[in-house]
């Protein structure tokens, strides 16, 4: 008999000699050594009353802590694939502190191939390790899954969900109490909708003090196998079934056509209006970086910038054709650039394998020129925006949307004459600088850009040193310029002078290559605010939503920011945490101006 396949020294789990997985950490199972499987449907399906509790319910929440194998959520997935109501959108939140491979899971998932649909599925889209959130899309399955990786109680406190159900799957609470401690069910309870369920496998008295304690109600029922007994507990009210919301997007370059994706991924209705053409605006470019937004104090915000260019290059790879180039150089031009650079790839804001330093030599190598040390930014892409663009923002209508105004049932948007062009529940304003005509006081301010090119010339590998250079589909894109409150786009011929002299001082080599090479050229208004985060919320009344000041990363922080505001519009639940999300919602500056000064 051949010996059980060892995991890797740093998995958190290992192997029995009958192939089951266990935790290294912990000295518990993962799940039921007789039938794992019979025992997730039984405990926490069962438990929480499913399918019956989302009969006829358009969307429906499942929190789970512990995510382990993903048994339970791969058993949920299945009878959600069986049963779902019409147009029914499941959310899936889960937390787990010590995540395992993807070759792991397939591992312990496989003894199960009536779960294979599903299963083949998830393993495929795999969450990464980094400390944080992720999200996994399922569009075959209308389920949407984000997982949190990191402490129950830092997870929980920063999702903003609330759960119609939850399944309570950590390890023994003899074995890991932190898991079940009072402080993680009080968290729970305030993220659980009315009349939804918990289930658990375990009876141990301080758990059922705990849920009673946090206020749900709680019973002993009958167990799984060779357990007597498991807990399901209720918390009061009723459910409600949210009504299907139509969601109006206005702009349709890379932040409506963003929104409009999110929105439809939820199950709602988007309605894009654009008043010229999608890409018309500062989104229309023949190439666009999607890099992250390198910050040092590696806090919440170099945090979110993270999620968010991860989040951004794993929905562009699904896009065919939209991927140009893949891994961009940042030259470190000024003295203390390398240092920094060391710091953030040492932290843990990202994975191992998205950024790695470079010496000199090596970054020579890579462009062919003499070149300072760099960090090689190995996930980032180079994309081309029309692609993108033309799988998101479908079917927009194109009219120039001159005023709102809020009605009984929702948003009127209006034209120039006061003329009704469309009704929506709620309004996204993506429309750039031009948010603010329709939201007067959101803080935005106008900076011109323009970018050079060059056609019929073999590009180098993307790189950015304040300047920057990327391969277009058939030459080389350089730039750009940057001027404050300048909201003209007419293409300037000192402009091009000034984009070549940006080039030359960070690819020398590259722009002899394009001395006295024709140029073509592009400008366009981006969007600022006076801190330089985005607005990404709330603005105004009810149901009106702000999704702009991206600058010029709006490739590499419009998906996931949509995909947040999308959840605010249609009531789901974001991917951002509490406190990422204060980062960019457009209240920030009105709570500073009241905050008393010290």
């Amino acid at each position: 008999m051949t010996a059980p396949q060892a995991s890797p020294p740093d998995s958190p789990l290992d192997w029995t000699d009958d192939g089951q997985p266990r935790s290294r950490l912990f000295g518990d199972v993962y799940f039921s050594a007789e039938n794992g499987l019979a025992e997730s449907r039984a405990v926490f399906l069962a438990g929480c009353g499913l399918p019956d509790a989302w009969a006829g319910r358009r969307r429906f929440v499942v929190a789970e802590l512990g995510f382990g194998t993903g048994l339970n959520i791969a058993a949920l997935l299945d009878l959600w694939r069986r049963t779902r109501p019409d147009g029914g959108h499941l959310h899936v939140f889960s937390v787990e502190g010590y995540p395992i491979r993807a070759e792991e899971a397939a591992r312990a998932l496989g003894r199960w191939p009536e779960l294979a649909r599903v299963t083949d599925l998830l393993v495929a889209r795999w969450p990464g390790a980094t400390r944080g959130r992720h999200r996994v899309d399922l569009p075959e399955l209308s389920a949407t899954l984000d997982l949190g990786i990191g402490e129950a109680a830092e997870a929980l406190s920063g999702w903003s969900g609330q759960a119609d159900a939850w399944f309570l799957d950590g390890f023994s609470p003899a074995l890991n109490p932190q898991m079940w401690r009072q402080a993680v069910l009080d968290l729970v309870a305030a993220r659980t909708a009315p009349g939804a369920r918990a289930a658990t496998f375990t009876v141990a008295g301080a758990v059922r003090r705990g849920l009673a304690t946090a206020g749900f109600a709680v019973e002993k029922r009958p167990g799984h196998g060779r357990k007597r007994e498991r807990l399901e507990a209720r918390w009061p009210g009723e459910g409600t079934a949210p009504p299907t919301r139509r969601i109006a997007i206005i702009g349709a370059g890379i932040a409506g056509a963003a929104a409009a994706r999110a929105v439809a991924a939820l199950g709602a209705e988007p309605l894009l209006v654009e008043a010229a053409h999608p890409g018309g605006g500062a989104s229309g470019n023949p190439a666009a970086l999607v890099t992250p937004r390198l910050d040092a104090g590696l806090g919440e915000a170099a945090r979110l910038f993270a999620e968010a260019f991860r989040r951004a290059v794993g929905l562009y790879a699904q896009i065919p054709g939209a991927v140009i180039a893949q891994g961009v150089l940042q030259l470190a031009f000024d003295p203390r650039d390398a240092a920094r650079f060391a710091k953030i790839a040492g932290g843990e804001v990202f994975a191992p394998d998205e950024l790695t330093l470079l010496d000199a030599e090596a970054a020579t190598a890579r462009l062919g020129e003499p070149a300072p040390p760099a960090l090689d930014q190995r996930t980032a892409l180079v994309v081309d925006p029309a692609a993108v663009l033309a799988a998101w923002a479908l079917d927009p209508r194109v009219a120039a949307v001159a005023q709102l105004a809020r009605r009984e049932d929702g948003w009127a948007l209006l034209d120039g004459r006061g003329d009704e062009l469309a009704r929506a529940d709620a309004v996204i304003l993506a429309a750039g600088v031009a948010c603010a005509e329709l939201a007067p006081g959101l803080p935005l301010q106008p900076v011109r850009g323009q970018t050079s090119w060059a056609a019929g010339l073999a590009a180098p590998p993307a790189a950015a040193w304040g300047g920057y250079a990327v391969p277009t589909r058939d030459g080389v894109l350089f730039g750009a310029t940057h001027d404050r409150d300048d909201a003209a786009d007419d293409l300037r011929a000192a402009d091009h002078d000034r984009n070549r002299a940006t080039l030359a001082a960070g690819l020398p080599g590259l722009a002899a290559r394009l001395e006295g090479a024709s140029l073509d050229g592009r400008a366009a208004v981006r969007a600022v605010t006076p801190d330089r985060l985005p607005l990404a919320g709330a603005v105004g009344e009810p149901g009106l939503f702000a999704l702009t000041g991206f600058g010029s990363r709006g490739f590499s922080l419009a998906p996931l920011l949509a995909e947040h505001v999308a959840a605010l519009a249609v009531g789901a639940p974001s991917p951002l945490t509490r406190s990422g999300a204060d980062l960019v919602d457009p209240g920030r500056f009105a709570r500073r101006a009241r905050k008393p000064m010290l």
